[in-house]
Formats: structure tokens, sequence, C-alpha cells
């Protein structure tokens, strides 16, 4: 069935079907209570009242998105680095990789973040450069102008769709479709985001945007088209598992749905904890007429045989509950630490015959696919600048772990120290692992770790590893 230059295609409807989970659980709280009863399912015979108050007060475990950052973070905790042979433009260009700022490492960083979609790329694209007086452009004059290549983040939601072909071997793109935004003047003072689509073609492109006129509502029409100095679209996938050529899936989505499962449990703890914190006054005995004043003055005449009592609720099931979120928040640990496992995996006649190369994590095997992908990036910037070519890129691997145990005791160590558990926290993790004995008390140890100070090392500028000043004079009440 034909589908409008600006719709979807099957295999993107297929990807995106677990992008707004992914994405609710990214943006926290205010996204997930937003999804209402996509994530927070409503009771049987709750009334809208009761159910709007609970989602008003539910709040999000972060625990997707702490392991997500905490995970794409590892390959770029060293400076990305370029192979000796790099051409020196390359090398200057690394520094203002997108011509807005942003070096090649932290425009890698944040491009490996959003793998965890399943499926993002990377355009490479060229300033349009108007033609020579006599028609012909030298590299050199075109460099004069200040024109070079530059990298363009295509975020998942913006696939819309492709074509490819098996070209001498190799999958390659015929056809992309990109959505994107584009700031317009609005009047004098004001402006505003307008969608478009971008079709790359072979050595091509067209722009199309929204027709304004009333009577073509839904339409869109071309409004810019040019030709590329490439024989390739420019575009280089980056995928999170990748399943096969431009398709990949989420690698922590048993994990998103963990956190889910969680937002849902702790608004019922917290429900359940609402309603124990108010007893209730049951009067047994007492006719209709009887009347009840509760206070510290009052006293209450009750008939004769007549009782009055406070009901309040036994606590097991409270008890249940908060076990059940340490179980939940202690397998999310776990799913989230796979990643970091080292698993036997296929290897090449010319690799060593040691285990480091036949075991890899998935994350180092994620981090192998980006250097590769960058290095692709790096080439179609080659290609357009005529340059021999575009060098390699490497990225810190050496972050894997044996087994589960020590994947996960690393990742509670990696959230501690990134500051989003607290080291009372990763302590009594640490303990339910077996990592550490039972018989050191958390509190204790947490408060020993202060009264130690700063390690060596991480004080700078004067001040410890929490921003404190040292050796200031403490100021004394007289």
């Amino acid at each position: 069935m034909p589908i409008a230059v600006n719709q979807q295609s099957e295999e993107v409807k297929d990807l995106a079907e677990q992008w707004p989970v992914l994405e609710a659980l990214m943006q926290g709280t205010p996204a997930m209570r937003a999804g209402a009863q996509a994530y927070l399912p409503r009771w049987p015979n709750e009334s809208a009242e009761s159910f709007a108050a609970r989602l008003a007060t539910a709040t999000l475990t972060p625990l997707y998105r702490r392991t997500v950052r905490v995970m794409a973070g590892k390959p770029f905790s060293k400076d990305v680095t370029l192979s000796e042979e790099s051409p020196a433009s390359i090398k200057t260009w690394s520094e203002d990789i997108d011509l807005q700022g942003v070096s090649l490492h932290s425009f890698a960083a944040e491009m490996f973040e959003e793998t965890f979609y399943g499926l993002a790329g990377i355009l490479v694209d060229y300033p349009r450069v108007g033609p020579a007086p006599n028609g012909v452009r030298t590299v050199a004059q075109v460099e004069a102008t200040g024109a070079r290549p530059y990298w363009v983040r295509v975020k998942h939601n913006q696939i819309l769709g492709w074509r490819a072909a098996n070209i001498a071997g190799k999958m390659k793109l015929t056809q992309l479709r990109l959505l994107e935004s584009v700031e317009e003047d609005d009047g004098e003072w004001g402006t505003k985001v307008v969608q478009q689509v971008r079709v790359l073609t072979p050595g091509a492109w067209r722009i199309y945007q929204a027709s304004t006129v009333k009577a073509d509502k839904g339409a869109w029409k071309l409004v810019g088209q040019g030709v590329t100095s490439l024989a390739d679209i420019p575009f280089v996938p980056l995928y999170g598992s990748r399943i096969a050529f431009m398709l990949g899936a989420p690698p922590l989505l048993d994990l998103a749905y963990l956190n889910v499962k969680h937002w849902q449990s702790q608004s019922d703890q917290d429900t359940i904890l609402h309603v124990a914190r108010v007893p209730i006054l049951a009067m047994i005995g007492a006719d209709d007429n009887s009347e009840l004043t509760v206070g510290t003055s009052s006293a209450v005449k009750l008939p004769m045989g007549s009782d009055m009592k406070f009901v309040e609720h036994s606590g097991a099931a409270i008890e249940a509950g908060r076990l059940s979120l340490v179980d939940l928040q202690d397998q999310a640990i776990t799913t989230g630490a796979e990643l970091l496992v080292k698993k036997p995996g296929d290897r090449s006649a010319t690799e060593a015959a040691g285990d480091q190369e036949g075991n890899k994590s998935d994350l180092q095997r994620m981090t192998e696919a980006m250097e590769d992908s960058l290095d692709q990036a790096l080439q179609f910037m080659a290609e357009y600048a005529r340059l021999p070519s575009g060098g390699n890129v490497s990225l810190f691997k050496d972050f894997g772990a044996a087994t589960l145990s020590d994947a996960s005791a690393t990742l509670i160590k990696d959230l501690q120290a990134a500051g989003l558990i607290s080291k009372e926290t990763a302590i009594t993790e640490l303990q339910r692992r077996g990592v550490l004995s039972p018989e050191v008390d958390p509190k204790e140890e947490a408060d020993k770790v202060e009264a130690d100070g700063p390690l060596p090392g991480q004080m700078v500028d004067g001040v410890d590893a929490d921003g404190n000043p040292l050796g200031k004079p403490v100021a004394t009440q007289v």
C-alpha cells in the first residue's frame, strides 16, 4: 500500500512500538504520569477521582534511566582517540564535529546513548557552496570559503523509512527518508518550528514540507533539491542490538518493563501506606443516635455494653510490598548488569587464542560496532573533502566482567560513584550479593568513609570530591 512521504514504513512502525515506554522512562515522572493508564492501570471499580489522586502522587524510581546512562558512559570514560594516520583536517574537524561547537567525543557519547532505543544514525552533510564564476572550484577554493563536511544527529524517531539493495556484495541504502525540524522567522520578532522530510538518494537530496494551502491540507510539496558529490547516501546507522541492516532492538528492553512494573508496585505501596497510616475509629454496639466528638478534652457517651476502638492495618501486606519492591530493584540491577558480562562469541581465524578476544560482553560488542560506525562517518567526511581516508576511532572497551555477580557489583559501584544511589544503599546491595560481609553495618561504614576524607587524587583546587573547601576554619558560636 502506498504511503505519503512523511509516513513511517512498516519496518519503522514495528521498531517504534517500543519507543513510547523507553521515552517515558528516560523523561521521568512527568512523562510517566502523562501516560496515565498506559503505564498505571486503573483498578476495577476505582473512581476517576481516586485514580487521578493516585496518579498525581505516583513517583518513578529511574532504574532504567540510571542504568542506560551509566552503561552508555562507560566507553567514553576515557577520551576518544584518533589513529596516527588520520588526516590533519579530520583531527581539526573532530574538535567541532557538528559545526555547533561539539567535539567528536561528546557527539559520539550522545549518539551512543541514543542507540539504546535500538536504531539511530549519523548523517554526514556538507554546506551548500555556490558555483564558481568559471563553473569549477578547486578543493583549496572550497576550503577558503570555510565550507567543510560535518555530522548531523539522527535520533531514533526521525527515521521514517528506507530502501536498500545488495550492491557488489554489500548492503547499501538506495533511499532514505528523515523527519527534520527547522526554525523559521514568524513575523518581525517571533520564530516557528516547521517540520520537513529530507529524502536522500545516491548523489541527490530533496526536501518536502507540508503545504500551507488550505485546499491542499495534508499534502506535502517539494521545496528544495540538489546533488551531492558522493556516490552513496552519507548516512551511517547506529544499532543497539543489531538484528539486520537498518534494524536494531533496544538492548535493555526487559529492564524497561521491570521499571514499569516497579512504578506500578510503588504506587500500590504508597496507597496502602496512606491507608495504613490513618486508623479507622470503630463503634461497636452504638445506636444511630450516638454522637461522636473526638479530641483531647472531649468525652464520648456510649450505651451500656458498647465499645469503641481504632482499627489498624496489621502491617503484613506493607512488609510484603516493601520486600517486593526490593526484589524488583535487585532484578533491575541484575538485568542491567548482564550487558557487562563476558560471553563466548564467534571467533575468526585471525583472532588471538587468548580468552580476551573470544569472550566479550554485549556492551563491548556494542562499543566495537560504534567504532566501526564512527570510522564510516569519518570516511564520508574524507570523501566529501577528497582526502585519501578518514582514519580510525578508538573507544575504551576494558569494562567486561567475568560473572554476573562481578558485573552486578560493578554496576552498583558505578551508580554510587555517579551519585545515583547512596553509600549506604551500595553497601547494602553488595552485602545482598555476598561481596561484603553481612556483619558490616552500612550506616557505620558510610560514616567512617566520610570521616576518612577524600582519597588521594580527589582534591581539586582546594576542594574535596564533594566540592567542600579544604583547610577552611569552621565558625563556632561563643
